[in-house]
């Protein structure tokens, strides 16, 4: 890691707090049956990066970011965006205040065309108050609307595609939708939640480029993936989930070296390769 980036003295003394964490999780517990899904003490993601969230399944990676996003409730626990809290708010309200997720399974809208799944994501819709519809200023945001989403589907490769419906796409371009459909509330942070599953490799570099690009114009991902290649060649953080609570974070380098990652997660064949 570059000793100019922003978690270089972190990596240097392990447990040391980030220096600008724009996500804070503390105490943050949830239970099914006995079960401890999520059970982490606390949690910061740093701003203008890429943390990746990794284990094996079951650790709990899927149900931290049902907790974080609004569409799950924990039993106990605080968490924060930008230092306002979190807890109680409803998803699409968590989404209005900057976080954005997607999801393993793409909930695409099917009936809709590509074009209309961004619209009815839209951040504002002014023409569905009164005031709007009295005074026809709902017209101007509407348009305003359409150009920034053909300007999304652009960016995704998916402008050709605008009029036609969402349930005729491919399980990759439906990956693709729903990151471009995030982007349209204007997030700060993405939650990815394994943006490659199920991907073809023609697809899988475009999406990691649009990953890196969405750190670039000054978001925060975080997103939860598999495939350690992927890992290593993106993050500039990784989290390592097990039984529900965190064993390990570190630079990517660090973690492909730590033991107990290794023993939990990569395999002991991994470990005997690492330097």
């Amino acid at each position: 890691m570059n000793a100019d980036h922003p978690l270089a003295d972190v990596e240097r003394e392990p447990g040391v707090p980030k220096p600008d964490p724009v996500l804070c999780a503390e105490g943050l517990r949830r239970s099914f049956g006995g079960i401890h899904a999520v059970d982490i003490e606390r949690l910061e993601v740093q701003r203008h990066t890429i943390t990746s969230l990794i284990g094996p399944n079951g650790a709990g990676k899927t149900t931290l970011f049902n907790l974080l996003t609004g569409f799950d409730k924990p039993n106990t626990g605080e968490w924060r965006l930008n230092g306002g809290t979190l807890v109680g708010i409803a998803s699409f309200r968590v989404a209005r205040r900057g976080m954005v997720r997607t999801f393993q399974l793409t909930r695409s809208l099917a009936r809709l065309t590509v074009l209309d799944n961004l619209l009815v994501a839209a951040k504002d819709h002014e023409g569905e108050g009164l005031w709007g519809a009295l005074t026809g200023g709902w017209r101007g945001t509407e348009e305003a609307n359409r150009v920034r989403a053909f300007e999304l589907l652009e960016r995704f490769g998916l402008d050709q595609m605008a009029d036609e419906y969402a349930g005729g796409l491919s399980g990759g371009q439906r990956k693709l939708l729903e990151m471009a459909r995030a982007l349209m509330m204007e997030p700060e942070v993405v939650m990815l939640d394994e943006p490659m599953a199920g991907v073809n490799p023609a697809l899988t570099q475009s999406l990691l480029g649009h990953i890196i690009g969405l750190r670039e114009s000054g978001k925060t991902v975080v997103f939860v993936e598999h495939d350690m290649d992927v890992v290593q060649e993106i993050s500039d953080w990784v989290v390592v989930m097990a039984q529900g609570r965190i064993i390990a974070e570190g630079p990517p380098e660090s973690i492909a070296r730590n033991r107990e990652v290794i023993d939990a997660y990569l395999g002991a064949h991994h470990g005997e390769a690492a330097p």
